[in-house]
């Protein structure tokens, strides 16, 4: 049945405080089972698109290296520690990423579809893809200014490509996640050149 409705609706669905009920991150991934890492990865992201404190955004960075170590090693469930699978999440912080990215969600949506399955569950593309996750994890966790939005928005792709069961899509954030990795790994070597230039 959860697999029925568009990422965008999903979202609806959980930021519409009207029926009062409390929601907590343990409950929703049970809840979605076939939406699971998707959605934990749409919460996941939340920090990275909210205004939140500086360095908020190594909160995300750290939940999507859990997601990916998990994916590496073929868990068919996240699984979240206890203080985090209880903890009430914020329907309005929801609320304010969907507003944020709903011109992307849009588009994305009309792309994706269920499609090219296999690199959604193949042992070794859900491998691979958790090996981005945990690279691009570490990344966005890292107290870098002005990265948390180019990384967020190449992990909502891959989230949205999780939740659609859409292959093709998974496809393209590979791709831009290796480009992000390359591009983060010259920068930092440029600047790495740069540092020991003037120390010497």
């Amino acid at each position: 049945m959860d697999r029925e409705i568009s990422t965008r609706a999903l979202l609806d669905s959980l930021a519409d405080a009207s029926n009062g009920e409390t929601l907590d991150l343990g409950a929703l991934l049970d809840r979605f089972r076939t939406r699971a890492y998707g959605l934990f990865m749409l919460i996941a992201l939340l920090p990275a698109f909210v205004p939140l404190p500086v360095g908020a955004g190594g909160i995300s960075g750290l939940l999507v290296v859990l997601i990916g170590l998990q994916l590496l090693v073929r868990m068919s469930h996240p699984w979240v520690p206890g203080f985090i699978a209880r903890r009430p999440i914020s329907r309005e912080g929801l609320a304010r990423f969907r507003d944020r990215a709903s011109r992307l969600l849009r588009w994305l949506e009309r792309l994706s579809r269920p499609r090219t399955e296999a690199i959604i569950d193949h042992p070794l593309a859900r491998g691979f893809t958790g090996l981005l996750l945990v690279l691009l994890g570490v990344l966005l966790a890292l107290p870098v200014p002005g990265t948390n939005y180019p990384f967020g928005l190449v992990l909502l792709a891959f989230a949205i490509a999780l939740v659609e069961r859409d292959g093709r899509l998974m496809l393209v954030a590979w791709a831009l996640g290796l480009a992000e990795i390359g591009l983060v790994t010259l920068f930092s070597g440029q600047l790495a050149g740069w540092v020991a230039g003037l120390l010497a």
